[in-house]
């Protein structure tokens, strides 16, 4: 146990606490002793009886905050739990439509060299190609940038 002592309205007091708390306790006391201050007149126990009541009022005052913010944090939660479960979705679909155009670059690319092909390249089918290349080297970009 740990002796500290406060001085509250002026007067001396000596409080035990647990090891550690002492400045915790110092700090509070400076709280009361600040509202007991601006008490004028009357008697101590008067002092400490409003300071009490204006503190406890502080608390009220600052447990409906809490209340009121408390709706607003779940439809925030709620917000945020939307919008990563659309960008998963997003992220799948991107991943899906690389894959896609992969497998199609594979087969337009193997049906080119295929030596049974009937008709020689064009650049038509070379312009194809490289738009196909294009795409997908976009989208495996967009991938990448995904977390």
């Amino acid at each position: 146990m740990a002796d500290v002592k406060l001085m509250i309205a002026g007067r001396p007091y000596d409080v035990h606490c647990a090891d550690g708390e002492e400045a915790q306790l110092l700090q509070l006391a400076a709280v009361v002793d600040e509202k007991a201050r601006e008490i004028n007149g009357g008697t101590e126990v008067r002092q400490l009886l409003f300071a009490a009541l204006m503190l406890a009022d502080d608390v009220q005052e600052a447990r409906g905050k809490v209340d009121k913010a408390e709706p607003q944090s779940d439809s925030l939660r709620a917000a945020v739990a939307l919008a990563e479960s659309r960008e998963a979705a997003t992220r799948d679909e991107l991943r899906a439509a690389v894959a896609r155009e992969q497998a199609a670059l594979k087969e337009l690319e193997a049906a080119r060299l295929a030596p049974t092909a009937p008709s020689p390249a064009t650049p038509a089918n070379d312009r194809a190609l490289l738009q196909i290349a294009d795409r997908i080297e976009a989208l495996a970009t967009k991938v990448e940038q995904i977390p």
